[in-house]
């Protein structure tokens, strides 16, 4: 079944893909298979006609692009967006803590996880690690995933902790912190998580300088239900948007115009870094473009009133316990399509005629959709539609893939709806 497979690709791209690093990696790797060449945003570009193109201005962040066989001047870009990171835990510097016979790590909460999902579960470190090099400019870095559950966040029992069930505050700063090892292991007894780190990478702890180091989940995705109807799994939010715009930049190459995919980072806290979408990244990279294919950068100004972009991030689905939570008539239900996100106030972004073009584009795609709206009194979150769309004033609307447990440390999805999503950016990229 097409759908199931679908939803297999997509779980295999997700446990490869353990950290804003590695899903950048995993995208290259997919992208070079494809033919995709990579780009150097130092160096200048001379562009081919059908030709695909990658771009890692940061190892966070990640563009690639097609150029039509037939581009003309004056043909417009179909961009998608979505993002690399996920809500959960960073180590901090300086993360011994010794406590008892115990050893943990001392971390500091990413974004907004659900956190007691978090407790109990195989946990796993995956980031990037900076040497000492000959040039203080230019350290040497590190990609490392340890690929084993090395840490735990273990609750406390019911007997020492009887209001447990009434709900209990979990602090950010003491209830959090994972197990790593008892204090007789063999592992050097100063700075035990940079000589952790030192050994995996082979090196001497010396060398390193800095790290930054995500914890994830190391539990695999798998399909649920007696019809296996849904797919529970980390970080669907956002790799389910991530993978599906690179089969989609791959797979839907229209002959004219420009096909664009950005893949941002740090949305999860507000998208104010270099490498977030809250920043003239996308603007300089279009105008890159345009100089590569021997145009002026005035050019692209008088293409962004036909130019459109998909804003491409998870959904809400009607919880099956707590529909009271939701609009009365505009919820969704997982494995009924894609989700337009509507919000009047613009934390989706939006417009009639937008929504209408995209409609049409399912329609054309047998692509099932819905349309969501919050309660009025229960205004949701923000997404990367407003804020790329303020730096770059081009049709925008948001959609995405309904989830439940949005922000959990494993969260939920019907099993047909990235087949959904796929064939939609490939519709969307070749229409």
């Amino acid at each position: 079944m097409k759908e199931k497979e679908s939803a297999k690709e997509l779980l295999s791209f997700i446990q490869e893909a353990t950290s804003p690093y590695h899903a950048v990696e995993e995208g290259i790797k997919y992208l070079e298979k494809a033919g995709f060449t990579g780009l150097d945003f130092k160096e200048d570009w001379e562009l081919t006609k059908g030709a695909g193109y990658y771009i890692k201005p940061y190892a966070t962040s990640l563009f690639a692009f097609t150029v039509g066989e037939n581009f003309e001047k004056g043909q417009n870009f179909r961009i998608a967006a979505a993002h690399t990171d996920h809500p959960g835990f960073r180590v901090k510097p300086n993360a011994d803590i010794r406590s008892g016979a115990y050893r943990k790590l001392n971390t500091e909460v990413y974004g907004g996880p659900i956190l007691n999902t978090w407790m109990d579960r195989p946990l796993s470190l995956a980031g990037r690690v900076a040497l000492r090099s000959e040039d203080p400019f230019h350290p040497e870095l590190r990609i490392l995933d340890i690929k084993k559950p090395v840490l735990t966040i273990p609750n406390l029992a019911i007997h020492v902790n009887k209001e447990v069930n009434k709900g209990v505050e979990i602090n950010r700063q003491t209830d959090t912190l994972p197990l790593f090892s008892m204090v007789n292991e063999d592992i050097s007894e100063e700075k035990f998580f940079l000589s952790f780190l030192a050994r995996e990478l082979g090196i001497d702890k010396s060398k390193i300088l800095d790290y930054d180091m995500y914890i994830y989940n190391k539990e695999d995705g798998c399909f649920i239900g007696t019809s296996e109807d849904f797919v529970s799994c980390p970080r669907l939010d956002n790799l389910t948007s991530v993978w599906s715009l690179l089969k989609g930049i791959n797979g839907g190459r229209r002959k004219e115009g420009i096909n664009l995919i950005a893949l941002f980072d740090n949305e999860e806290i507000g998208s104010k870094t270099k490498q977030g979408a809250d920043s003239a990244l996308l603007n300089l990279l279009l105008e890159k473009i345009m100089r590569g294919l021997s145009l002026k950068e005035e050019n692209l100004y008088s293409q962004v009133t036909d130019s459109f972009l998909l804003s491409v991030d998870v959904a809400h689905g009607v919880h099956p316990n707590r529909p009271e939570k939701y609009d009365p008539t505009n919820y969704t239900a997982l494995n009924e399509g894609i989700v337009f996100k509507i919000d009047s106030n613009q934390r989706y972004t939006f417009d009639t005629e937008a929504i209408a073009i995209v409609q049409q584009l399912c329609e054309a795609a047998d692509v099932k959709y819905q349309k969501f709206v919050n309660r009025s009194d229960m205004p949701g979150g923000g997404t990367l539609g407003p804020i790329i769309s303020s730096w770059l004033p081009v049709k925008t609307v948001d959609i995405g893939i309904p989830l439940l447990a949005m922000h959990s440390s494993r969260e939920l999805m019907g099993t047909k709806d990235q087949a959904y999503l796929d064939k939609l950016m490939e519709t969307y990229f070749g229409f």
